[in-house]
């Protein structure tokens, strides 16, 4: 099936210029015919970069929104789509060649009347060894058993990660966990809205034990008696803001002392089941959260529970399995997301491809979509952004010398990682079958559990990538100090290598310094040079830190989305500190250019004013309502539109830019406007 594309969208293909092999050209990198300039800049940035855009790119039906990043990622699932049809055709193929083995997972994926021949076979055994448990403490080993499986769990999270305290160090780590629905919010809340979705939820789940063999009746009782399960689990979670701070999430417990707050729940035991061997000691992220799970454990019958295992397997097969399942699936997210029609299904298995066994596919996608020259590039860009980051803490009026050393010592121990990682994953004894996909996903679930055990008792590896190649995003590890641009985001309209450097320093060199300031945000500001949460601030300089922060909050707190429904500053704080300190440090490394420092014109425009449009049209998108309140809820960043002015309201480059004056919209007073780093 051939995608479907708007006009617009059509001709903003037509001008986008990949950083690989084969792509386009842009001929303008700044479109004024994307621009509204019936709008004053100083009354609405957002749509005075982007309004025409705006009302030309509606949201496609088979998305939930539409913007630049969606563009790129639909412009490189294509680009995978074509690496793996061409290595799906390739028939002289090597058994067990990375390109085999790739082919292979998607020919299985694709091949949709086997599925469909298959109902709902794949998942019974699973469902039929949870219907044959006799007791409580076989629920508790059943659950771990799907854990590592890759094929359900529920009641907790659970990985292998750094200690915090400890990073060259991996420990088992636990948390809260154990709902569906995507915050706690959504259960706990009663309005019209929040019973709405409630009630999808329900249906979705009669649905699906329905399919299974499930009486509508009896199907619909599981369903209600799951959902007050989970509800209970939800009363138990703390809210996402409480779960962003550092120190109270870091709770170390001897597996032992553990299991004496969770009576039902032997952790000696449980660790054992999980496969992991020789570990005295564990990461709880809210330890309160275990002591009312033990509760709710004791108080939910024997029943109860075993529908509610049943649940995780049922919701985390549902999208590999017949069409009937599929599209209930799809009906629920619909409710949840506005989404119009579903994603087609070549892009589905492309995405679960690359999800699934990343790095092999990854290997194909860089031959043919990343050029060396535009790492060479990224390095440069890193580098000059660096400097300015450094350049902006010595100059820093409210930070002291103390302090602003250790500050620079992180900064120097930042490692970049560009495009893809030195060494590749092997998936080395995962079993791909081109008849199997049920098998070949959860395998691929299997192998990733096992992987992850693997690091345990091993030296902590700083060459592993977080994204895989094709991802349209970027990202900091604060425990690693590192920043990672995988080859994905590397193209137009981030980083083209024959734009300008206002463009460049607009678009990456502000995703740079974004990931940069991360290392300094209310979270990332924590954890030292070594990625050990520590403290390394004067007690004076905290104190205007946080009297910094707590004005961004107040900032975005007040930003209207949705009727009532604003942006919460509090849940969003690290993205939009993020975006001030990036968007500053950018602009700090393209004064040091040549183009920053002329007034030379292209398009009628100054270098300044292309820097900050360069920004803007990262950020233009739309969004169905559905899903713009999930993200107020869920999201960590905030909407585009305060992206877009979050930042450049509070630098007086951007007033100058665009000549904006008090009495527009936007303005703010200099002593007003808000600067950390």
């Amino acid at each position: 099936m051939k995608q479907s594309m708007t006009k617009a969208a059509f001709l903003l293909f037509s001008l986008i210029m990949c950083a690989g092999a084969g792509a386009q050209t842009v001929t303008r990198f700044i479109d004024p015919a994307n621009m509204d300039f019936t709008v004053k800049p100083g009354d609405d940035f957002y749509t005075y970069a982007g309004g025409t855009w705006l009302k030309n790119n509606p949201v496609p039906a088979k998305e939930t929104r539409w913007g630049s990043f969606n563009i790129l990622r639909d412009f490189n699932i294509n680009a995978v789509r074509k690496v793996l049809e061409t290595a799906a055709a390739d028939k002289n193929a090597q058994a067990g060649s990375v390109a085999k083995r790739v082919a292979d997972f998607y020919t299985a994926g694709m091949d949709s009347v086997a599925i469909e021949n298959r109902g709902a076979g794949p998942v019974m055994p699973y469902l039929k060894s949870i219907a044959a448990i006799q007791n409580k403490e076989a629920i508790i080993s059943k659950a771990n058993e799907l854990r590592t499986q890759s094929v359900g769990g529920g009641f907790f999270s659970f990985f292998i990660g750094q200690d915090r305290k400890n990073v060259e160090h991996m420990v088992p780590q636990t948390g809260q966990g154990g709902t569906t629905l995507p915050d706690r919010d959504y259960y706990l809340k009663n309005d019209a809205k929040s019973t709405g979705i409630q009630e999808a939820y329900k249906k979705y789940m009669t649905t699906l034990f329905t399919l299974v063999g499930n009486p509508a009746e009896k199907a619909a009782q599981i369903a209600n008696s799951i959902y007050e399960l989970e509800k209970k689990i939800a009363a138990a979670q703390k809210s996402r803001v409480e779960m962003r701070d550092a120190y109270k999430t870091y709770n170390k417990f001897l597996v032992a002392d553990f299991s004496k707050t969770t009576p039902s729940f032997d952790w000696k035991k449980i660790m054992n089941e999980l496969k992991v061997k020789g570990e005295d000691s564990m990461l709880v992220n809210n330890p309160s959260f275990f002591a009312s799970l033990d509760s709710i454990f004791i108080a939910t019958s024997l029943e109860d529970l075993k529908a509610y295992l049943q649940w995780n397997v049922l919701k985390g097969a549902a999208p590999h399995l017949s069409s009937a399942f599929v599209d209930a699936n799809f009906n629920f997210n619909q409710v949840l997301s506005g989404q119009k029609v579903q994603t087609p299904r070549w892009q589905r298995i492309s995405q679960l491809t690359d999800g699934s066994i990343g790095e092999l596919l990854g290997q194909l996608y860089v031959k043919e979509y990343f050029k060396p020259e535009a790492k060479a590039r990224m390095s440069e860009l890193i580098s000059n952004v660096r400097k300015a980051f450094a350049n902006r803490i010595n100059n820093l009026d409210w930070m002291g010398a103390e302090t602003k050393q250790k500050a620079l010592a992180k900064l120097a121990a930042f490692r970049p990682k560009i495009g893809y990682p030195d060494k590749w994953k092997d998936y080395e004894g995962m079993e791909i079958k081109a008849d199997k996909y049920f098998e070949n996903v959860v395998n691929a679930g299997k192998w990733g559990y096992d992987f992850m055990i693997s690091q345990l008792g091993k030296p902590v590896d700083r060459t592993r990538f977080g994204m895989t190649p094709p991802t349209v995003n970027a990202y900091y590890s604060a425990t690693l100090n590192e920043i990672v641009f995988p080859a994905g985001i590397l193209q137009f309209p981030f980083f083209d290598p024959a734009a300008d450097d206002a463009i460049n320093y607009g678009g990456i060199g502000a995703v740079i310094g974004h990931e940069m300031s991360h290392g300094f945000d209310d979270n990332g500001s924590k954890y030292d040079a070594d990625g050990t949460l520590r403290n390394w601030w004067t007690q004076e300089d905290s104190l205007k830190f946080v009297a910094k922060t707590v004005d961004l909050g107040k900032q975005f707190d007040a930003y209207t989305v949705l009727d009532t429904l604003h942006v919460n500053g509090k849940l969003t704080m690290g993205e939009n500190i993020g975006d001030l300190g990036g968007l500053n440090v950018a602009y700090e490394a393209f004064k040091m250019t040549k183009q920053g420092q002329s007034n030379d014109l292209i398009d009628g425009f100054t270098p300044d004013q292309r820097f900050f449009l360069s920004w803007a049209q990262v950020w233009r998108s739309n969004i169905l309502p559905q899903t713009a309140a999930q993200l107020l809820v869920t999201d960590t960043h905030s909407p585009g539109p305060y992206r877009t002015i979050g930042a450049p309201v509070n630098m007086d480059a951007w007033y100058k830019a665009f000549d904006v004056k008090p009495g527009d919209k936007l303005y703010k007073k200099p002593e007003d406007r808000i600067k950390i780093w």
